[in-house]
């Protein structure tokens, strides 16, 4: 019966081909809008570790002295200090921690062709690596005896090693880094997170640090911090904060495995606050919070309210477009009332008549899908031009891809339950004693 349905439609397509066009530019165009917003929507606040960000948790304390705290209404600190994420990484309450920061580093290339340059660092701890899931292409990560005895290793991005070594296996070799040697010992595979999650502060979106240091090594060394420094009390003004400052600049990540133990971290995060007001170094209430990847991402609002907003719109542009349709469908099928009334003299039932008009619906919407997915893909290169952070990450996916035709097929369908309905309801004597 379906085939027969699709045959009928397709005929009845054809035969007013100026209405049939309209109705699949107003689909096309909705979808086109709708589907461009939506897939860029879907790439920010989509999950930039599948299968780990739930047992990923970023901590908040709040160390910081009593001016300007309100109860109930001054968030914890983004950052934790020097002191607090020392605290916090040897306390070893979690399955991993890692405390790190950016940085920036002179490359120096042996090859005479390259001439210095900066790349973005990433200064952190062992299990850093481990944590987040970082593959390697070549060698390794370091052990906690490297973070110990402060040791020269160095781990680089497949694009810095693409760079340097021509792709290569460059572990071993060695790389002189703002003036100072160290040893290559790993070099990472396809790793790249968006957002860039365990530090809002720099890189946000298709971007990642070239280099990775021992968190240890960057402090003996004195490498160069790049982030926001958050300072209170004696410590207003610092950019390069010592660790005895009274500056927040570090991240600190933890892997809890249950929400059992998350629940007993945060209640360790109370401790230790209580702990360090008696000590005298903080001196507001204990003021905690610890939200795995995706609620940490919701808190610092990552998705731009610019987005959102035109997301909007273009489902409010796709309604305009659906209420059109259904004015084109409308007049479509009360324009066949005899050929429909004529099926049912000839024993058709309304139901059998309402499923072929809403088939051709279908139909209608099927073409306006495929029109949509070519406005879509024109609205992401669009997009792919703008100067925002995000603009590269802009393409439609499998899952976007499907939801183009299924969001153009319900539309169709929507649009035609009205125009199908009226349809069935015309007297079939009326029309055949007009024929």
């Amino acid at each position: 019966m379906l085939g027969y349905y699709l045959d009928l439609a397709q005929r009845s397509l054809r035969r007013n081909r100026a209405l049939t066009a309209l109705m699949v530019l107003a689909i096309a165009l909705g979808i086109g809008t709708s589907m461009t917003t939506l897939t860029v929507l879907h790439v920010l606040s989509g999950d930039p570790l599948p299968g780990r960000s739930g047992m990923l948790y970023y901590p908040q304390i709040d160390p910081r002295d009593s001016r300007g705290y309100l109860p109930g209404k001054s968030p914890p600190m983004d950052q934790v200090s020097w002191i607090d994420g020392v605290n916090l990484l040897q306390a070893k309450r979690g399955i991993h921690q890692a405390l790190m920061s950016g940085g920036s580093v002179a490359v120096q290339p042996d090859n005479s062709a390259l001439n210095p340059f900066y790349a973005d660092a990433r200064y952190t701890t062992v299990d850093f690596f481990p944590m987040f899931g970082v593959p390697f292409e070549y060698g390794h990560a370091w052990d906690a005896t490297d973070d110990e005895s402060h040791a020269r290793v160095v781990i680089i991005s497949s694009q810095l090693n693409d760079k340097l070594f021509g792709g290569k296996d460059s572990t071993g070799q060695t790389l002189r880094l703002s003036d100072t040697s160290f040893r290559i010992i790993g070099v990472i595979g396809d790793w790249n997170p968006n957002p860039h999650f365990y530090d809002l502060n720099r890189l946000n979106y298709n971007e990642n640090e070239g280099v990775y240091v021992p968190l240890s090594t960057s402090q003996d060394l004195g490498m160069v911090h790049d982030g926001n420094v958050n300072c209170w009390g004696n410590g207003g003004g610092a950019t390069t904060p010592d660790h005895n400052s009274p500056c927040a600049w570090l991240q600190f990540w933890v892997q809890l495995d249950s929400p059992l133990k998350a629940a007993a971290y945060e209640e360790f995060l109370v401790h230790y606050s209580e702990e360090q007001r008696a000590l005298g170094r903080f001196q507001r209430p204990p003021n905690v919070r610890l939200g795995n990847v995706m609620q940490w991402l919701d808190y610092n609002g990552v998705v731009p309210d610019d987005v959102r907003l035109q997301t909007w719109l273009a489902f409010g542009f796709l309604l305009v477009c659906l209420v059109n349709t259904v004015g084109l469908m409308l007049a479509k099928f009360l324009r066949r009332a005899g050929e429909l009334g004529v099926r049912r003299a000839l024993g058709a039932s309304k139901r059998e008549v309402f499923s072929q008009l809403l088939v051709e619906s279908g139909v209608v919407g099927l073409a306006g899908g495929f029109g949509g997915l070519l406005l879509a893909v024109f609205g992401l290169w669009l997009v792919r031009r703008q100067p925002d952070s995000y603009a590269a990450l802009a393409h439609l996916d499998l899952a976007m891809l499907l939801a183009t035709f299924l969001l153009a097929l319900c539309a169709s369908l929507l649009a035609g339950l009205l125009p199908a309905w009226r349809a069935c309801q015309i007297t079939p004597a009326l029309h055949l004693k007009s024929n």
